[in-house]
């Protein structure tokens, strides 16, 4: 049993992971930048510790100042959550090496999977579908031959990229010849890793992904897909689970091999397995994020199962105690952004009057409150707005209801708000036949 968590991260994370903290009996300790001293998880904690100014490679990015507050609270284990150091195989082996638990895969696991040439290799050889493409990292002139033998329009991606960053669709020869050249450059400068390859772009697809649970002792158990194909600029905006665009027969399938994928890597932890959809029904790997995901809420709501919990219970060795696991009616979220819902710019600034949705079927996870100052130097998310429906039509008309609930108000400050109700009362969502590339439709 741990008795001290350090949880490295902020925002509502920061506040879901001491939640789930209080519920165990662990202690926490809080860290922070100057730029979140008033933020609600340092508040929460038992214990808070500044680590810096409010520049992320400063503070939530800086290892030896991290690890200097673990050593001073004396914690015995460190929550990464997700972005920042969540996925960063050397931040995990540091942990390790210190003599404290790193509540996630194993730094060796991080690898494999952060590499995305390699990860696809095991793809393959369980059996896992992949998009047409290379067979590994590619000059000019073998993404040209790839390129022809394929057929455009086909997207280079960075070996070690994520998060939608690294990506470049390129829609012929020309095109190809100048594009490359500028995403080596945006992939040595992002991922400190040059490598590209070529796939296959996969026209009107769906982000279709898996959420695992696995333990230290070779148990996997798939709780199940979501569906995140509202985004903007490869950033998830709505999620829902399970995806209507699913048969029961393609679950119990993919299901199947996500979990032969797991146990292949030695996975342990939670994690998610993501998919593209096509047209016609044939799903395509894409990677494994090896942390918790920002829409993790969506699966929770339809299992009963609580993924953050399990994270804590996993890393302290315990056997996974999860049965059958049956999705349960329909569960949506929305991020609530501080950005300017026209063109998603950010939109920081005071929060002078909220009032966040509440009633049946309805949660909120969120870190912000009235006073709160929206600071410019990390991710715009304010709350995630989740419903509950035993229909999906029912949690349609439940998310419409929880936003016209929602008030965030304050000088210069802007929310997406407006957004998603139009997003939810579109023929093409009701329907499900939106796509990865429907909010660049709508926006036109």
């Amino acid at each position: 049993m741990f008795k001290k968590v350090l949880i490295a991260n902020r925002g509502e994370i920061a506040v879901r992971a001491i939640r789930a903290c209080k519920e165990l009996g662990i202690k926490t300790v809080a860290v922070y930048s100057e730029a979140d001293r008033e933020s609600i998880h340092v508040q929460m904690a038992d214990e808070a510790i500044c680590i810096g100014p409010a520049d992320p490679t400063r503070s939530y990015l800086d290892i030896p100042t991290i690890m200097s507050a673990v050593e001073v609270s004396s914690a015995d284990a460190v929550y990464p959550g997700y972005g920042f150091l969540s996925e960063n195989p050397k931040f995990a082996e540091i942990v390790q090496k210190s003599g404290v638990k790193f509540i996630g895969p194993s730094p060796e696991t991080l690898s494999l999977i952060g590499d995305k040439i390699k990860s696809k290799e095991i793809a393959k050889k369980v059996g896992l579908p992949l998009v047409p493409g290379s067979e590994g990292p590619v000059d000019i002139e073998t993404a040209l031959e790839v390129a022809s033998e394929i057929g455009y329009p086909v997207v280079l991606k960075a070996s070690a990229g994520g998060g939608g960053r690294g990506i470049r669709v390129v829609m012929n020869e020309k095109d190809l010849r100048e594009k490359f050249p500028v995403a080596v450059s945006e992939a040595e400068a992002s991922f400190g890793d040059p490598r590209l390859y070529v796939e296959k772009f996969i026209i009107k697809p769906k982000h279709i992904e898996f959420q695992i649970l696995a333990d230290e002792h070779g148990n996997v158990k798939v709780l199940g897909e979501r569906e995140c194909s509202i985004q903007r600029r490869h950033q998830k905006l709505i999620e829902e689970a399970p995806s209507a665009s699913v048969s029961e027969e393609q679950r119990r399938e993919m299901a199947k091999k996500v979990e032969s994928f797991c146990k292949e890597i030695g996975y342990w932890g939670a994690g998610t397995v993501e998919f593209l959809l096509d047209e016609e029904g044939n799903f395509y790997f894409m990677e494994m994020n090896g942390r918790i995901q920002v829409e993790h809420p969506v699966t929770e709501m339809v299992t009963g199962v609580d993924i953050v919990k399990w994270q804590f219970l996993i890393a302290m060795g315990e056997k996974l105690r999860i049965g059958r696991v049956k999705a349960e009616g329909f569960a949506i979220e929305m991020r609530i952004n501080a950005e300017d819902p026209n063109n998603f710019m950010p939109s920081p600034g005071k929060i002078e009057r909220l009032f966040l949705p509440g009633g049946p079927g309805v949660r909120v996870d969120t870190h912000v409150y009235a006073g709160y100052s929206v600071p410019p130097n990390y991710d715009s998310l304010l709350a995630k707005i989740i419903v509950w429906g035993s229909t999906r039509e029912e949690a349609i008309k439940r998310g419409l209801r929880a936003l016209e609930e929602t008030l965030i108000e304050g000088e210069g400050l802007k929310t997406n708000v407006e957004f998603h109700k139009r997003v939810l009362k579109s023929k093409e969502f009701k329907e499900g036949r939106h796509h990865v590339g429907f909010v660049e439709e709508m926006m036109v």
